[in-house]
């Protein structure tokens, strides 16, 4: 079969689709990891305000997550339902214990992408905003890895 020019062979490949079952198991573990980033970002970024301010208020959270209010009184209801926050009227969210945790580990996974990407050469400010997405979706494997090389390059 002729390839297009610049095409390379995988782009010509014939596709194969793996099986129904697979394919949605593969999909449905990417749906649940994206559900879980929202109550990271909401974890971290509320125990970051309380650590710097002493309260999140959800207008503050919603402006700084760049949602609609509404969204974010729909994420922190979540957050309550799961266990990892509470609110008190007039006063704020708060984090539970467990709240505390999960923020905690984000907050550790995120700063160990950050200092890889500086360590490969990527500016500060690109290796802040990838890492908010790569966080969330590296194993614990690749992250043990990031550790062990920066540790190894001395960074």
């Amino acid at each position: 079969m002729a390839r297009p020019p610049g095409a390379s062979a995988h782009e010509t490949a014939p596709i194969e689709l793996p099986s129904e079952p697979i394919q949605a198991r593969r999909f449905g573990k990417t749906r649940t990891a994206l559900s879980a980033v929202v109550l990271e970002d909401y974890a971290e970024l509320i125990g970051d305000l309380l650590a710097i301010s002493g309260e999140a208020r959800p207008t503050d959270i919603a402006r700084r997550l760049g949602v609609s209010h509404a969204t974010a009184i729909n994420n922190i209801a979540r957050l309550k339902r799961e266990g990892l926050a509470t609110a008190r009227p007039y006063r704020g969210v708060f984090l539970t214990e467990a709240g505390e945790i999960l923020a905690a580990r984000v907050r550790a996974r995120h700063r160990l992408v950050v200092d890889l990407l500086l360590a490969v050469g990527v500016p500060a400010e690109a290796a802040e905003q990838d890492a908010e997405g790569l966080e969330h979706h590296v194993s614990d494997a690749t992250l043990a890895a990031f550790s062990r090389f920066l540790k190894r390059d001395g960074g």
